[in-house]
């Protein structure tokens, strides 16, 4: 069954063990065309998977802001670094810079786009990282986003049939 917004948690629930169990083999015996194999079954996932009817990623979770971004955004508002910081910004336990609050400042909630889309965190560009290089790396990450996106969920089930343990 396909994940939707809808039926996210539900999906998570039943296959978190297979998933995480999945994960630890995977890690242990990392085929060498992952990468590639994920980056299709990405841009698969990604033709029929539109971000905008779901934007559940930016309602409950915060992006890293690096100083990069920081910069670049408080520059696109005409703002300098701190007030900007002050405003929109907080530490959270692992020292990072996220959002004071959720679902993210820059959401336009009445059609999930983003106000700040040009200049967004380099974290919402890459997000759900599934395409990055190295995703043997990303394996906890990835984990916990399948229970925020739910093209992740999706790609990491084609991925279980695709390269079976």
């Amino acid at each position: 069954m396909r994940a939707t917004p809808e039926n996210l948690a539900e999906l998570c629930k039943e296959k978190k063990t297979e998933t995480t169990k999945y994960f630890a083999k995977l890690r242990k015996k990392t085929p060498k065309k992952l990468d590639v194999t994920m980056q299709e079954l990405h841009d698969d996932e990604f033709e029929k998977f539109d971000c905008l009817t779901c934007a559940n990623c930016c309602k409950t979770t915060s992006p890293i802001f690096t100083n990069k971004d920081i910069s670049r955004i408080s520059k696109h508002f005409r703002m300098k670094e701190i007030n900007f910081i002050s405003t929109y910004l907080q530490k959270d336990e692992d020292d990072f810079m996220i959002l004071k609050q959720a679902p993210c400042t820059f959401l336009d909630e009445s059609d999930n786009t983003c106000t700040i889309y040009d200049v967004r965190p380099k974290a919402c560009s890459e997000y759900p990282h599934t395409n990055r290089k190295k995703f043997i790396q990303l394996t906890n990450l990835t984990l916990k986003n399948t229970e925020i996106c739910p093209a992740v969920y999706n790609i990491i089930e084609k991925l279980k049939v695709k390269l079976p343990l």
